[in-house]
């Protein structure tokens, strides 16, 4: 079993130092998976070895609870790969998506964990900026990024939690956010959102790179929205994203979980990912139009049972993906970038949907741990072998 330590270490395995659009022209060490993903030029075989029967323990890292206006209901999650200001390399930075009495879209607040039992949340930012917090993108130098369902707003937070700007139109009500950078010196760095509203993907992007200029562009369209509120509501999520490094080229892939189609899709050659609807998911989210598959298309990696409303989703260390079902008893599911599904677990039996939260660490499948939010009782929980 991967100690606390040791667990630390992997996240920085094999670093080494590029320059970031999001944080100017700072120094920072790269991360990258090891793995090509479908679609790539260079593809390494999937790793059939399922992960997820591996993990058999549980253990409760700690409450997400806010500890001074008791926001609850913990929702995104992500991994700190590096020390810059109030988060540190190997904490976990956790949104709640609810506020002390339990009223979902409500919650304003983000929390850091480090990733050891009976860690104490420390809040990292409060703001109505990111209202209904379901997302919490960090950059390579620590800036965050936190989504905010019921704000229409995705907002940039310093690497010491203070508010710096934010961004709506074309986004109305972001689902989800993540980060999106390959590790190559002068390379984009880009965030990709998720619209519950409108069904589409974001993307978040410095034009020129390394410059102060940002620009939101909608570059894929159609993904099913169920039109819910609160935790019922469903649309594309999930969002992973998966790269390599060919020379001095980025070789990327973005994975994005569809909870009403019940689908796996992903996207080859994101950075290629430019103009508006590049992309265009088809009725029922198995096929796609795209306007140069050359350059970037979509395909499905997975669609139907064991799939049952998804939203959450991990990328492995050896590029396989962990889905979180919240519907039919929390049930993780794994499957490889070709669609083959190596295991399932279910986590909680009950009826009410608990985990909305997922991210992998490790460098590989013998070290690998998985880390998911438990908004039943509003605690961080590891999966560990």
């Amino acid at each position: 079993m991967p100690t606390f330590k040791s667990r630390v270490l992997m996240l920085t395995a094999g670093a080494l130092f590029a320059t970031s659009a999001c944080g100017g022209n700072a120094s920072v060490p790269s991360y990258t998976s090891q793995v090509s993903a479908p679609g790539a030029s260079t593809v390494v075989p999937n790793d059939t070895t399922s992960i997820l029967k591996k993990l058999t323990k549980n253990v409760e890292i700690g409450s997400t609870v806010d500890p001074k206006n008791g926001d609850m209901g913990p929702r995104a999650i992500s991994l700190v790969r590096s020390t810059f200001g109030l988060l540190k390399k190997g904490d976990v930075l956790v949104c709640n998506f609810a506020d002390s009495a339990g009223t979902a879209d409500k919650g304003t607040t983000m929390e850091v964990l480090e990733p050891a039992p009976h860690a104490k949340p420390a809040r990292f930012t409060q703001s109505t900026k990111i209202e209904g917090c379901d997302g919490d993108a960090v950059t390579a130098t620590n800036q965050v990024y936190g989504a905010g369902l019921a704000s229409g707003l995705v907002s940039r937070f310093n690497q010491s939690g203070k508010f710096e700007k934010s961004h709506g139109s074309p986004i109305e009500a972001p689902f989800d956010d993540a980060d999106a950078f390959c590790g190559l010196a002068y390379a984009p760095e880009d965030i990709y959102i998720a619209d519950a509203k409108t069904g589409a993907i974001l993307k978040l992007a410095f034009v020129p790179v390394s410059s102060g200029n940002v620009k939101v562009t909608q570059v894929i369209a159609g993904f099913g929205v169920n039109k819910g509120s609160g935790w019922s509501a469903l649309g594309p999520s999930g969002i992973q994203y998966n790269s390599t490094r060919i020379g001095s080229l980025c070789n990327d892939t973005l994975y994005i979980v569809d909870g009403v189609d019940n689908t796996v899709v992903a996207v080859s050659n994101a950075s290629n990912l430019l103009a508006k609807d590049e992309i265009v998911v088809q009725p029922g989210g198995k096929t796609f139009k795209c306007t140069d598959k050359s350059k970037t298309c979509a395909t499905l990696v997975y669609s139907g049972s064991p799939l049952n409303a998804p939203v959450a989703s991990a990328l492995l260390p050896n590029g396989n993906l962990i889905v979180a079902n919240t519907k039919g008893g929390n049930t993780l599911v794994e499957l490889t970038p070709s669609g083959k599904v190596l295991d399932t677990k279910t986590i909680d039996t009950s009826s009410t949907a608990d985990i909305f939260g997922l991210v992998a660490t490790g460098t590989t499948d013998s070290d690998t741990v998985l880390f998911y939010t438990d908004t039943n009782t509003n605690t961080l929980q590891e999966l560990e072998q």
